[in-house]
């Protein structure tokens, strides 16, 4: 009877620890995929099981967005949790170890440094991309563990090392400049996240894996290369052997998930940085309307998936509006780690909301800006409303016109009003670009509001 009841107790325990235990957070964000480039989007031209598996194991959100429709800008706001427009975080670093000005303002604290104070192990593999002094490195912006690049973007195989060109850089590893070369860039970043989730135990984790595929230059193996040879297309088809090799890569990590007995704890999210490249360099975003660099669907709505099986049911959808800056408040909620109260947090835990325990939309509006002022969008519900330069507003219903076809502009007047007021009180919250993307100059450094 005595061993019953130690028996009884100890599963007890056991199981308020699973229930009380921290989750692991992965966050794997791939670089300009398209819309139709994953097959639980319901594209067919590339095969990706690895992504289908995720998806079936968690939730598909049909209406997950990026908060800008380029790389640098979008990872910003991801980290932080904020518009990347509340400080000054508008464009693309240019890569320059010596630029104290060009990259993820020093007054914000990322994701990983909340995270280490709650006892999580982090680390980052990828493009980081947030500039590239020694203060603005991931090593020094709570990422203990990190192995990839500082700049835009990177050869994928063969380059000869070049400390002055960006996409021929060293590779970083702890902090320290490599030699390394591997065969593949996108199959060497999945073997290293698998490593580093093999090696966890006991105190949670956090893992940023951004992935620079399928953003050019596309380079897959030759023999990648051949499984596509039926499309005509030279540049489509790299992609598509570029995406296929992704897959691949993602596979390997949510292998070692299972195979390390960590795939329940695991909270995962999936998206891409921003929307698919036009049609000339690769991407096919159908059936939304243009491509990266706009605010349009084609630019900002993204394949997005959240898994974890633990919590979330398998193979659901979720249709309301969801942010890549939902990813720090998710996490941080669920670390139990409290947010300052002097700053603004843009994103929220969508967990209650994933788990139809919170019935109203995660958000009220979701609100973009590019080149301080160049274009606007805001979506509210399903209107969405656009403002290119000095063009006259658009407005467009999504729930019947995901291709942003028929302007509504002029039929709904009282719909633009309240959707033009709510974007300019957005807009005040919002500083000027502290830097401008490489091709243009660079702005005096602005205070950031908070």
């Amino acid at each position: 009877m005595n061993a019953l009841r130690l028996l009884l107790a100890t599963c007890a325990c056991a199981l308020a620890f699973a229930a009380d235990r921290k989750p692991n957070i992965l966050v794997i964000v791939s670089d300009d995929h398209g819309y139709a480039d994953v097959g639980f989007n319901g594209g067919k031209a590339v095969p990706t099981p690895h992504l289908d598996a995720l998806a079936a194991s968690g939730v598909r959100c049909t209406s997950g967005y990026v908060s800008h429709p380029f790389c640098s800008p979008t990872r910003a706001g991801l980290l932080t949790g904020r518009y990347q427009q509340r400080f000054g975080h508008e464009n693309n670093p240019a890569y320059d170890p010596t630029d104290a000005v060009a990259g993820l303002p020093l007054t914000e604290k990322l994701l990983p440094q909340f995270l280490r104070e709650a006892g999580y192990r982090t680390g980052w593999i990828g493009k980081w991309h947030l500039g590239a002094t020694p203060a603005h490195t991931p090593w020094a912006r709570g990422f203990e563990q990190t192995y990839g690049f500082i700049g835009g973007g990177h050869s994928f195989s063969g380059w000869a090392i070049d400390v002055k060109k960006e996409y021929n850089v060293p590779l970083t590893r702890a902090g320290k400049a490599t030699t390394e070369v591997p065969a593949h860039l996108t199959t060497a970043f999945g073997q290293e996240a698998a490593a580093f989730v093999t090696r966890q135990a006991g105190a949670p984790w956090m893992l940023y894996l951004a992935f620079n595929a399928p953003h050019t230059p596309h380079m897959p193996t030759a023999e990648r290369e051949k499984q596509f040879a039926d499309v005509k297309d030279p540049t489509r088809r790299k992609c598509l052997a570029q995406i296929s090799l992704l897959d691949d890569a993602i596979g390997e990590v949510t292998r070692a998930l299972a195979a390390s007995g960590q795939t329940q704890d695991t909270l995962i999210f999936f998206f891409s940085d921003n929307g698919g490249t036009p049609p000339s360099l690769g991407a096919d975003n159908t059936p939304l309307r243009a491509n990266k660099g706009t605010v349009y669907e084609g630019g900002v709505r993204v394949p997005f998936v959240i898994s974890w099986p633990a919590r979330l049911k398998a193979g659901s959808t979720y249709d309301r509006p969801v942010s890549s800056l939902d990813v720090t408040a998710t996490a941080l909620s669920l670390a139990g780690v409290a947010f300052p109260s002097e700053r603004r947090l843009d994103g929220v835990n969508l967990i209650p909301f994933l788990r139809g325990e919170i019935q109203t939309a995660p958000h009220a509006n979701l609100f973009w800006r590019t080149g301080g002022g160049q274009s606007y969008a805001v979506r509210s519900g399903d209107w969405k409303l656009v403002r290119n330069g000095k063009q006259p507003d658009e407005l467009y219903d999504l729930s019947t016109d995901i291709g942003e076809a028929k302007d509504l502009a002029s039929a709904r007047p009282e719909v633009v009003a309240k959707l033009s007021a709510d974007l300019s009180a957005w807009d005040k919250e919002l500083v000027a670009p502290l830097f401008q993307s490489p091709k243009g100059g660079k702005p005096p450094a602005k205070k950031a509001k908070k």
